[in-house]
């Protein structure tokens, strides 16, 4: 199918239910963090979606954390649209928004470094952040947070996977 037929759109409700069946994909080996259905209700404006027709092949979000900083999350094309760039558009839109919405830094986990890399992420070691910040992100209760902070209460990290930071 030709990626010219792809639609990149933010997510509306009606777009949960394929998104869940989505993420359920990859959450049963690992390779993201399953998520409730509320979940993804309560985050649908987070979302975009690549979607062909009326079918959604592609989702991923961006989860503000802070003035400057946000994380891509949840970011899955379906196994029979691989290779055709659809990851790639998601994550631009991702990037596009989180400048849109004046994030200066967007920080993943990923077990897929080299598609990030190829997108500006770098790997992190520690909490690219000040002092104060941190004290304040302590005091959130989203696992992702604490995924940034590299906090040991998430040790070794939920899925085993890469920290990586991109500066806009």
């Amino acid at each position: 199918m030709s990626s010219d037929s792809i639609e990149i759109r933010t997510a509306r409700t009606s777009d949960v239910k394929q998104i869940r069946a989505l993420i359920d994909t990859y959450a049963a080996p690992g390779r993201l963090l399953g998520k409730e259905t509320v979940t993804l209700y309560e985050s649908v404006q987070e979302f975009t979606v690549a979607v062909i027709g009326e079918k959604v092949v592609g989702c991923g979000a961006l989860h503000v954390l802070w003035e400057d900083l946000a994380e891509v999350r949840t970011v899955a094309v379906a196994a029979d649209h691989h290779r055709q760039g659809i990851g790639h558009k998601i994550l631009d839109a991702i990037v596009a928004r989180a400048q849109a919405v004046g994030v200066k830094r967007i920080f993943c986990l990923t077990f897929e470094t080299e598609f990030f890399g190829s997108h500006g992420f770098q790997v992190i070691e520690g909490t690219p952040v000040e002092p104060d910040v941190y004290a304040e992100l302590l005091r959130s209760y989203d696992q992702g947070v604490a995924e940034f902070l590299d906090l040991e209460a998430v040790k070794p990290n939920t899925l085993g996977n890469t920290r990586m930071l991109k500066i806009l």
